[in-house]
């Protein structure tokens, strides 16, 4: 899904934190009474068409400490990402890149959602990932073999599809799993994977983002933007116009690349005091080059009743130049490769051939990710004394360790202090009519939604996969 934390606000407004804050006391609170003093605000907003589009802002006391940009990121298990192209059969890149899919959210499967600071124009944020090249590979070919002797022989139309059964997942209903383990501490042979993102505009709120990973030939792109609208007892998040997904480009595959569209998400438990994250909506991946496509339908159970979290979906056939495949049920059976399903909070299956997944005996049922053993990687992130002003974790530092020390009033004081600093620079921009332009993307945003490393991007992430945090020659 798209970023649930993204919006505006907590940046520069019209409407003081300080007055807001007078609704909260200095004290700790709990995240109960988070929030309800949050809900309280967001009552003022209700039947406004997009809250990523009104200027408020959020007392500290309401926020998490951590920078938006930090905190907002696709790699929540790298090892799922590096492993994209490894396949030398087009279906099985695409499971690839479904079960990077599935973890990209390992952070709301695993935690509760939270509400971090908001970007500052120009603001950026660099990291780095080693990770251990430990995915199981996806090769079907061996299911296939398998499946010839059982009664599902019928039901696989290509003798391209196969799959060969990995370790033993512990689950009696699967025999098989390609589900990515846990990053070990200390890989052995790590990979390097370098993440580099910009905070190109601020009205709307938009950030590029740029990940890079030579070793394996990939890299994906995009922007991150979201509009949310608050119902009253959820905020529902979609996708911003300048959010077309996520953009995989596999260089050693004819530079093949996959757009991932995010689907839209609601953020509730506003009412019970315990934030979640619940998805209904559908998702589309698609290769122009492989004339493959899946569909995932998510399914939400709504306010009144638990969400079950489930997710089903397909792999077909598909025109690029007719695109006009939206639900599952649009698809000829006879175009369908894959069928997947499960709870992305949980563990999601897949089969081949069309057929439904509960028709196939449970040896043919292949975890494709389980999330209970992942747990978000840790980044590596660049030392204080060669981070600039405007990194994210040192533009933000002073806040974070005040409300670290649960000193709210300065914490507060402080963001005002940025949130004016930034108003400064627009009227000073206006005054002498310059326009805006980032440092490492050469555009603002961009139709395609793919945007664009400037030189300097893309020698700060050629340093990165150095272990260099310099920037002298860069920045100067």
């Amino acid at each position: 899904m798209a970023s649930t934390t993204s919006s505006s606000a907590d940046t520069p407004s019209s409407t003081p934190a300080s007055a807001l804050s007078e609704t909260t006391p200095e004290e700790h609170q709990s995240d109960g009474s988070k929030l309800r003093t949050f809900l309280s605000i967001l009552r003022k907003f209700i039947g406004v068409p997009d809250l990523a589009s009104v200027r408020f802002s959020l007392p500290s006391q309401l926020l998490e400490p951590t920078p938006n940009l930090e905190y907002w990121n696709y790699l929540d298990s790298p090892n799922a990402f590096i492993a994209i192209g490894t396949a030398d059969d087009p279906v099985d890149r695409m499971l690839e890149v479904l079960r990077f899919w599935f973890t990209k959210d390992l952070k709301y499967a695993k935690g509760k959602p939270c509400k971090p600071y908001n970007s500052c124009l120009g603001e950026f944020f660099r990291c780095n990932w080693d990770v251990e090249d430990n995915a199981p590979r996806i090769d079907t070919k061996a299911l296939e073999s398998k499946s010839r002797s059982g009664s599902s022989a019928s039901s696989i139309k290509s003798g391209k599809l196969s799959l060969r059964p990995a370790s033993a997942s512990g689950d009696p209903r699967t025999s098989s799993t390609v589900s990515i383990p846990q990053i070990p501490p200390n890989p052995q042979k790590p990979v390097r994977v370098s993440y580099l993102t910009e905070q190109t505009s601020h009205h709307p709120p938009v950030s590029a983002f740029y990940i890079s990973c030579p070793e394996k030939g990939l890299h994906a792109r995009g922007y991150d933007q979201i509009t949310a609208k608050f119902t009253g007892t959820s905020i529902k998040v979609m996708p911003g116009e300048h959010n077309l997904g996520i953009f995989i480009t596999v260089e050693k595959r004819d530079h093949e690349t996959y757009q991932l569209k995010h689907p839209a998400a609601h953020l509730g438990g506003l009412l019970r005091g315990s934030l979640s994250v619940s998805v209904g909506d559908m998702a589309y991946i698609t290769c122009p080059k492989t004339k493959l496509k899946a569909i995932l339908h998510y399914y939400d159970e709504g306010w009144l009743t638990r969400s079950t979290n489930k997710v089903e979906g397909i792999i077909f056939r598909y025109d690029p130049d007719n695109d006009d495949k939206v639900n599952i049920k649009d698809v000829p059976e006879e175009d369908i490769l894959v069928r997947l399903g499960g709870a992305w909070r949980e563990k999601v299956v897949f089969t081949l051939g069309p057929k439904p997944i509960n028709s196939h005996p449970p040896e043919e049922q292949v975890t494709i990710i389980d999330i209970a053993p992942l747990s978000v990687a840790p980044k590596q992130l660049p030392p204080e004394e060669k981070q600039l002003e405007n990194e994210s974790l040192r533009l933000w530092g002073g806040v974070t360790r005040a409300i670290h020390a649960k000193q709210f009033s300065k914490a507060t004081a402080l963001k005002q202090d940025l949130e004016e600093a930034q108003r400064e620079k627009a009227r000073e921009r206006e005054r002498t009519g310059a326009v805006w332009q980032p440092v490492f993307f050469d555009k603002v945003t961009d139709k395609g939604g793919k945007p664009e490393l400037t030189e300097k991007g893309r020698e700060v992430l050629r340093r990165a996969q150095k272990g260099e945090w310099d920037l002298d020659g860069i920045l100067s």
